[in-house]
């Protein structure tokens, strides 16, 4: 039997990228080029500064955060399930992925190796049309254990 594997959804993304804290980073208040891939010559919150890699690098470059999981900020733009929506008023309070019938844009998360700072914190988010092709998105899959 095949494994179901799948996009996961924005609250999935969300929790997965804080690792149990409620900071901008789940390193902390602010991020370095050392942790994650992105413009490091820009600074978010008075954090430091340094290189810009110009590319994506490979998984697993930096360490992983407190669930183990790598490269949630950073490197690529992540599509999730969800439709774009303004705000979280009316989402699914379960986790569950988040769709309408039009869903001509679906959220991005995570930042990617152009974007400064800003655009990787856990909250930050972006809107995209599915058919868009650019290198600075990607996916990561996810697997329901118990479907």
């Amino acid at each position: 039997m095949p494994w179901p594997y799948r996009l996961l959804s924005e609250s999935e993304w969300e929790y997965a990228a804080r690792a149990g804290t409620t900071t901008a980073f789940w390193q902390g208040a602010t991020i370095s080029p050392n942790q994650a891939n992105y413009d490091g010559t820009q600074s978010y919150n008075a954090g430091p500064t340094g290189v810009n890699r110009g590319k994506t690098v490979p998984v697993g470059s930096f360490a992983p955060n407190a669930f183990g999981v790598y490269d949630m900020d950073g490197n690529v733009w992540q599509w999730v399930e969800d439709c774009y929506h303004d705000s979280y008023g009316g989402a699914p309070q379960d986790g569950s992925v988040w769709t309408d019938v039009t869903c001509e844009t679906r959220v991005v998360r995570g930042g990617s190796w152009e974007d400064d700072p800003w655009y990787l914190r856990a909250a930050g988010r972006l809107r995209y049309s599915p058919v868009l092709r650019i290198t600075g998105l990607g996916f990561r899959l996810a697997r329901t254990l118990n479907p």
